[in-house]
């Protein structure tokens, strides 16, 4: 029995210190002051209900102390045995650097480029475009499972599948009856990982195994999506992505090392396309995610119904984190979609998904209230409290940012026809989509509480 149900969203932190795999590394280095660094565990959905002790102490393997043995060894070992580090950056952690630093988000971008760098990372990537595909295959899906409605039960509705926090709770403590319905399309950090490991490897004629993957994310619940066995490539002996760092990690580093982000060289956030450099931070609609219900929505109005919509209305229901938005065509309501953030949201969707009440065709389900950007990696005061001024500075930053729609991304639409095959492929299906189901797993109890 998953023991959020009897929480709120507003449940302390816990305040532990980060383990490491390489417990025998000990030897001193320029790093060694910072391994001792503290990770704030707030109030994701991993609570020690659903998380395996093997896991708990896989997840807390995931700390700077990883990165920075890389980045030791990578200084004193043979060549050969050198890791290529790469760093991928979420688009909602971005407006935290920049609304701490008082910078743009553009700014903000190249000065945490340049201070990755020059802690001795060799490329800094965007995972915008990860966002592109997960989006594009996203829509895609909704609009096939609309049309089999009639002849599938679990075709609709179909709920978001970018949130770990929220996968990992449908998945260990709900029904088939809730998995059926998530979406198969893989999140944009695990879609990254694909093009990091895959493409980018490939691009660079380097092995996966050869490439040491970090995200910098809003959220601790990113660390556990990254250890899934779907995401895990046997033949190499590869994780796609190798460790997740939050928003709030990486300040620790800066902190500990007495660096101001206003004080970092500029540098140009790479791209995964030959020499070419970044230009200015794009987002996607939404208000403080990747913005699904946004893009399917508009896709599904017009490639089932034939409509265009600009703009979209928002509904709010019983809170501000539940609304929800409908399409009407000739005086009937054709398409009914919802925006479900935090845990008691949830909660109240899968109940009333049970109860057969459910009227909703999609649904994007966020495991933080208020959206990524109030992800508990980020945001967040020394006592593990909210920090409402900063987020508000935030989400002021994030809606500046101009919006690029999925479909207008060439080297997306490129990267399909020579790297996938084409949009129908199987290449595609087994790159950018995976499975979920109910696990039927007993947890071991773990000390730590989440």
């Amino acid at each position: 029995e998953c023991s959020k149900k009897q929480k709120n969203d507003d449940t302390e932190s816990t305040s532990v210190d980060a383990l490491s795999s390489s417990d025998g590394f000990e030897e001193k280095n320029e790093f060694h002051t910072l391994a001792n660094a503290k990770i704030l565990l707030s109030d994701c959905l991993a609570c020690d209900n659903c998380m395996t002790s093997e896991e708990g102490a896989r997840v807390f393997q995931q700390n700077q102390k990883e990165l920075f043995c890389i980045l030791n060894l990578n200084k004193k070992c043979d060549t050969s045995k050198h890791k290529v580090l790469a760093v991928s950056i979420c688009p909602q952690s971005l407006p935290y650097f920049a609304a701490k630093f008082s910078l743009s988000v553009n700014d903000a971008a190249k000065r945490l480029c340049g201070f990755l760098k020059s802690l001795g990372v060799h490329y800094v990537f965007d995972t915008t475009i990860a966002a592109d595909f997960s989006i594009l295959e996203s829509q895609r899906e909704f609009v096939q499972r609309y049309q089999r409605r009639n002849q599938e039960e679990h075709a609709l509705p179909m709920f978001a599948s970018a949130c770990p926090g929220w996968i990992r709770y449908a998945e260990r403590v709900l029904t088939n009856l809730v998995t059926s319905h998530i979406c198969t399309a893989k999140s944009p950090q695990q879609i990254m990982g694909s093009l990091v490991k895959g493409y980018f490897a490939r691009q660079q004629n380097l092995s996966p195994d050869k490439i040491y993957h970090v995200i910098v994310a809003p959220c601790y619940d990113k660390k556990l999506e990254a250890l899934r066995e779907d995401f895990y490539t046997a033949l190499y002996n590869s994780q796609e992505v190798d460790c997740v760092l939050t928003s709030g990690e990486i300040v620790q580093i800066m902190e500990q090392k007495n660096v101001s982000m206003k004080d970092v060289t500029e540098v140009a956030v790479d791209s995964l396309f030959d020499e070419i450099k970044e230009g200015d931070v794009v987002r996607h609609d939404g208000k403080r995610s990747d913005g699904y219900l946004e893009h399917i929505f508009k896709h599904a109005a017009k490639e089932l119904f034939g409509m265009d919509v600009k703009e979209i209305t928002y509904k709010a229901l019983k809170n501000k984190d539940f609304q929800e938005v409908t399409l009407e065509k000739d005086g009937e309501t054709v398409l009914r979609f919802a925006a479900a953030y935090g845990f008691r949201n949830i909660q109240n969707m899968v109940l009333k998904l049970k109860k057969g009440k459910f009227l909703y065709h999609f649904v994007e389900v966020l495991a933080c209230p208020g959206g990524c950007l109030n992800g508990k990696g980020q945001a967040q005061t020394e006592d593990g409290k909210p920090d409402k001024a900063l987020l508000n500075q935030m989400e002021e930053v994030y809606a500046a940012i101009p919006v690029r729609l999925p479909e207008a991304n060439i080297h997306v639409q490129k990267m399909y026809q020579d790297w996938l095959e084409g949009m129908d492929s199987k290449k595609v299906q087994e790159t950018l989509h995976t499975k979920y189901s109910a696990v039927n797993q007993t947890a071991g109890n773990l000390d730590i509480k989440w």
